[in-house]
């Protein structure tokens, strides 16, 4: 019998999610974060459409690696027979759970009728979220938005269905739709729906967790059961660690550059036996603000990484570079 995700996450006193970010949480990020102290990770989203006509990219991305347990396939899609079939697919692929994405905010995925287009029909999100827990065996978590605008935030309804439709665990981004990534995250209402007696399953809060001090007053001010991570990751797998240590009363310090350094390179090669060269060291140029952000005079030095096109150019490059 599977694990329930509560089952899954016993003994982690507070999880710590990375949360799924398309183009930048392929295996390789996924695996530093890991070892820098995420719990839980989860796949880049998965066109329920394109795993269903077994499209070579979308296949890929339910590639893991063991030690990425516990780990989530990410689905998302707008119509019920691709989205069962897509299910079916990614439980075939054996992750502890499959989570369904309710809230992306792209104009592409959302003006197909997916993410967070379905803030907007509520009995269809239901509907479809039922038929895709009915149809595994695996647990179905989701993740979703406060809803569509200022004027349509039904989260607190939305988590109570998805719970009574078999959802183990909800994720809430707090913002809506219309806010896209701008403004701020109102976690207020990610509160609300935690406070609410009728819930019971776990909700994990999502939204401008970018330090660990924040993840700790998100918890203790509005009791969410975890935490979701996922711009303030990029170039800095740290703040898992600071996290975890400030749970336990410690202050983890910024990392040297050595070990930032020594973070790059093992992404990079991660990345590169997954996808080659120079496709590892392109796709890696997005992140040298975050690795080495708040370093003296280091504009330079990324300006030539930014040029790098092999693993070795990028070596010689970051070792050019004194913090004297």
């Amino acid at each position: 019998m599977e694990k329930t995700i509560q089952e899954l996450l016993a003994g982690i006193r507070f999880p710590v999610y990375l949360a799924p970010m398309e183009g930048v949480t392929d295996r390789a990020f996924r695996l530093v974060c890991k070892e820098k102290g995420a719990d839980v990770l989860i796949s880049e989203f998965i066109s329920s459409d394109a795993l269903s006509r077994e499209v070579d990219k979308s296949m890929k991305k339910m590639r893991f690696d063991e030690r990425e347990r516990p780990f989530g396939i990410q689905i998302f899609g707008h119509d019920e027979q691709s989205l069962v079939t897509a299910a079916r697919m990614a439980e075939e692929a054996a992750p502890d759970f499959i989570d369904i994405n309710w809230g992306c905010p792209v104009k592409k995925v959302v003006n197909k009728g997916a993410g967070s287009a379905i803030l907007k029909d509520i009995p269809k999100m239901e509907r479809l979220t039922s038929a895709v827990v009915k149809a595994v065996h695996l647990p179905v978590t989701v993740k979703t938005r406060l809803g569509w605008d200022s004027s349509d935030r039904p989260i607190v309804e939305v988590a109570e269905r998805m719970q009574d439709v078999g959802v183990q665990a909800i994720a809430i981004h707090g913002r809506t739709r219309a806010q896209m990534y701008g403004g701020e995250a109102d976690w207020n209402l990610i509160g609300e729906a935690k406070a609410n007696p009728r819930l019971h399953i776990p909700v994990i809060g999502n939204g401008d967790i970018d330090s660990a001090e924040k993840a700790l007053r998100c918890k203790e001010q509005y009791g969410v059961d975890a935490v979701m991570i996922g711009r303030a990751a990029i170039g800095n797998p740290w703040i898992f660690e600071q996290v975890k240590g400030l749970l336990n009363g410690i202050e983890v310090p910024l990392p040297s550059y050595e070990t930032r350094v020594e973070a790059v390179l093992q992404q990079l090669r991660l990345a590169e036996a997954e996808k080659g060269e120079r496709r590892a060291v392109l796709e890696m140029r997005t992140q040298y603000a975050g690795y080495f952000r708040g370093l003296y005079n280091f504009k330079p030095v990324r300006l030539r990484l930014m040029g790098a096109l092999t693993i070795e150019e990028c070596v010689d490059i970051l070792h050019s570079y004194s913090i004297n």
